[in-house]
């Protein structure tokens, strides 16, 4: 049976999964939530779990390499690199953006709806900046790895990473060490990857189940805008931006595809994280120093979808829902509270709804309109995830291109005869 199954295409059965599981909740409906939910939510703990280990570890591998001479350039190129990367962060938001608010702009979201139910939303607590960048200091380091606080843990590495390569020959083995668990937790990955079409059988399932068809018709038409926004951005912008490097689309998309899928269905880049590591580092050959630096850092600071997108054509919705005509002022207050606010919230749980309280409020739109959109969150967060995760891996590649990081046998470039 297992040898059968392993015959089967990892993505078509994903596929598969993913189709069973609507055609179980649509059956069976609510009766079938206690089966479904812990399929689902044992797949997403089981992911999560890696995470700060696998930041750590290969964080840390990978500034003691540098500082043991594997990369002469050194300190200062590590600098440049993160000033590169957060660059592109900043043109990839500007550009995503732009489009949700054309495509709000164009199609009015919202006009001529009314009679939605206000569901119950707890509002969420937004730290200033000075918090943020504060927090990511750690003052008990145990605690920040027991509560997953992803930018303190990165912090922590660089310095012991750091350390490790200054000391030498004195601190070899432990440099071994630190290797070696890198390299664990990369085996951990691969194995709870090949559980994903069980998880995306759970997840999927618990999503029909719980809302059922007919409670989204009335925001179908939003929903469909959401959707169409991040599909212009993967199948438009970001294939543009490849081609413009030289690189190829289909060995991009190929080699990603896998964190897509957990990223699509599990609604978390933090979750996502080791899956993305795996699809830079093994498949794409981006430099393993590299990849294990920009994209935890992308997973915390870098949304197109719940950042840049989501919030520019929700903000037209809820306007024009409550009757409100955007100005040019609207429009540019939408603009630049979605580009800098992804910034500003890092690390910030629920992102998505943090980046919509921030924009509504720049805007000066009402609050209230975060709760319309309440009960389809988790449809609009598979997509929005999904675009989060292309987005990073999209910058750590450009990056990586521009600065002589990719390795000659990555699908991303093409071959000489």
């Amino acid at each position: 049976m297992l040898k059968a199954l392993g015959l089967i295409p990892f993505w078509l059965r994903t596929v598969i999964a993913f189709a069973a599981g609507v055609v179980v909740a649509l059956i069976w409906g609510e009766a079938a939530l206690p089966v479904l939910n812990p399929i689902g939510d044992t797949f997403v703990r089981a992911i999560k779990m890696l995470v700060v280990p696998l930041v750590f570890f290969t964080i840390a591998a990978s500034v003691a390499r540098l500082g043991q001479g594997e990369d002469a350039a050194g300190g200062g190129r590590a600098v440049r690199l993160g000033l590169y990367t957060i660059m592109w962060f900043m043109i990839t938001s500007v550009i995503a953006v732009s489009i949700g608010l054309a495509i709000g702009w164009y199609f009015q979201p919202g006009a001529g709806l009314s009679g939605l139910p206000l569901a119950n939303v707890t509002p969420k607590v937004i730290p200033p900046p000075v918090d943020v960048i504060t927090g990511i200091v750690p003052s008990n380091i145990f605690k920040s790895f027991a509560e997953g606080q992803v930018l303190s843990v990165v912090f922590f590495a660089i310095l012991v990473g750091a350390a490790i390569g200054a000391l030498g020959n004195k601190s070899r083995e432990l440099g071994v060490i630190v290797e070696q668990g890198s390299q664990v937790m990369f085996r951990l990955t691969r194995w709870i990857i090949q559980l994903t079409p069980i998880g995306v059988f759970g997840l999927i399932g618990s999503v029909v189940a719980s809302y059922g068809l007919d409670a989204l018709k009335p925001l179908v038409p939003y929903i469909g805008l959401v959707y169409l926004g991040c599909f212009v951005l993967l199948l438009g912008v970001y294939p543009a931006l490849l081609k413009l490097h030289g690189l190829r689309v289909v060995g991009f998309y190929k080699s990603i595809f896998t964190a897509q899928q957990t990223a699509f269905f599990t609604c978390s880049s933090i979750g996502t994280l080791p899956v993305s590591l795996q699809a830079a580092i093994e498949n794409l050959k981006l430099q393993k120093g590299y990849a294990g630096f920009a994209l935890p850092l992308g997973a915390n600071m870098k949304a197109d979808g719940c950042g840049a997108i989501y919030p520019a054509i929700s903000a037209v919705f809820i306007a024009n829902y409550f009757g409100i005509d955007l100005t040019v002022q609207h429009y540019i207050l939408i603009a630049l509270a979605s580009v800098l606010g992804s910034l500003a919230t890092a690390g910030v749980p629920g992102v998505a709804t943090v980046m919509l309280t921030v924009t509504l409020s720049t805007a000066g739109l009402p609050l209230e309109g975060i709760a319309l959109l309440a009960a389809i969150d988790r449809i609009l967060d598979m997509i929005r995830t999904a675009t989060n995760v292309t987005s990073q891996l999209l910058c750590a590649t450009l990056v990586s291109r521009e600065n002589g990081l990719i390795e000659s046998e990555s699908p991303l470039l093409a071959r000489t005869k």
